[in-house]
């Protein structure tokens, strides 16, 4: 993983002070800027219009830019052609820097570049240019493609998007990583514009409560829906002093828990055995647990209701359970 280090100490796109072209070409993965190559006296501008002619070698990306290979670019290349295209001091952002970070990305058909709001360069083809006047302090680095931190890259990624469940899942994964800590994307929420912003909110908001995954997030949205009481989320329970499991809902009065049980969250045997053991736990302390799948929550949410009300009314039926829980909450959003 690329280290972060401060932007006024090395800016993306600038090795115009390299020897020779094969020297940009290849810290460039092989794209160049016209101002480069002429201006840094790599070349002429016969040499240049020769290479860029019709079935040459090289290939227009931008304007002013250039591909010196022929063939379909790479994501390195539309990267770093888009730096070069936005100038000295910008950094990617968004989708591109969430891939950067390898992070779950929205699919997307631009690059996202932030540059300084007293620069002027425009969006073009590929290119997303961002004028802000919060460029970060510290950028990451793969070679010569600059980049913005994790909470920053969520933020610019989700800002555009309707879809609760698509950035239930981006948050979901930047935060479950360890990549970016909730506190991070609430003081970027807090700093950033509030346009755009109303989604990410409401997901910090779930993340703060104790939900660690979209399909929680989904079953979060049913129980409001269905007007089922709201339980506690990623609770730590207890059996006095010692340890149960961490049931991802959990309504107390009951003893029941529920679990959103996805392939995406159980990716080998051993972690399907750990959830397993932790379920038989809970059983021995008399919880009931109940499990759904995000294709059930969305598919059939009626069935879902149904189980889970008939579980808590069974539950307030016989007597309290003597298990304690912490609910795993961080710092909470600010309304």
């Amino acid at each position: 993983m690329d280290e972060p280090v401060p932007a006024a100490a090395r800016q993306p796109a600038r090795v115009a002070g390299l020897p020779t072209l094969a020297d940009t070409l290849r810290a460039q993965a092989s794209v160049i800027a016209r101002w480069q190559a002429i201006d840094g006296g790599m070349m002429t501008k016969e040499a240049l219009r020769h290479r860029i002619r019709p079935g040459g070698p090289w290939q227009r990306l931008l304007p002013g830019v250039y591909l010196a290979v022929t063939g379909v670019p790479t994501t390195d290349q539309r990267d770093m052609a888009a730096l070069l295209h936005a100038g000295p001091g910008s950094a990617l952002t968004g989708p591109a820097a969430l891939r950067r970070h390898e992070l779950c990305a929205p699919p997307a058909d631009v690059v996202d570049v932030l540059v300084p709001s007293t620069r002027r360069p425009r969006s073009t083809a590929f290119v997303r240019v961002l004028r802000t006047r919060r460029m970060p302090d510290q950028l990451f680095f793969h070679g010569e493609i600059g980049y913005v931190h994790t909470a920053r890259a969520v933020a610019d990624a989700v800002r555009g998007l309707t879809g609760i469940d698509e950035v239930r899942t981006i948050v979901a994964d930047a935060v479950q990583s360890g990549r970016c800590p909730l506190a991070d994307l609430i003081e970027e929420l807090e700093e950033g514009p509030v346009r755009g912003s109303a989604r990410l909110r409401e997901v910090l908001t779930e993340v703060a409560d104790g939900i660690r995954s979209a399909p929680e997030g989904e079953l979060r949205g049913l129980l409001r829906r269905a007007r089922l009481p709201m339980p506690r989320f990623s609770a730590h329970l207890y059996a006095g002093d010692s340890p149960i499991a961490v049931a991802a809902c959990w309504w107390p009065d009951a003893g029941v828990a529920a679990a959103v049980e996805s392939r995406d969250w159980h990716l080998s045997a051993d972690e399907w055995e750990q959830s397993l053991a932790r379920d038989t736990r809970m059983a021995g302390h008399g919880i009931v647990v109940l499990h759904f799948t995000p294709r059930q929550i969305s598919r059939d949410p009626e069935a879902v209701t149904v189980a889970i009300r008939s579980a808590l009314e069974a539950g307030w039926a016989r007597p309290s359970l003597p298990v304690r829980c912490l609910p795993d909450r961080e710092t909470a959003v600010r309304s």
